[in-house]
């Protein structure tokens, strides 16, 4: 299976739970990994500009990577997956 079907099943999966579980507008908790550097934190800080989220980062215990936890209300469950793909195109970045 390519790598986009495989993306492309996990965002499908994803929808149909957020749809069946969750009860729209929400507030919705992503949780990121990036390399430290904070021209990648800004990026992905730059996504959630204007959204009200409240950002909390943690850096690793050697320093070499940075958490950080974005607690947003999003309008539905395609705007979730819409900043997952935003998210996903800052290099390095792991989405947990």
């Amino acid at each position: 299976m390519k790598e986009n079907n495989k993306t492309e099943a996990f965002y499908n999966r994803l929808r149909e739970q957020l749809e069946a579980h969750t009860t729209w507008p929400s507030e919705y908790l992503y949780k990121f990994i990036v390399p430290s550097s904070l021209e990648k934190i800004a990026e992905i800080e730059a996504i959630f500009d204007e959204t009200g989220a409240m950002i909390n980062t943690r850096d690793s215990s050697k320093g070499n990577y940075t958490s950080l936890s974005i607690k947003v209300t999003m309008d539905s469950p395609d705007a979730v997956i819409e900043k997952y793909l935003q998210v996903s195109e800052v290099d390095g970045v792991i989405s947990l």
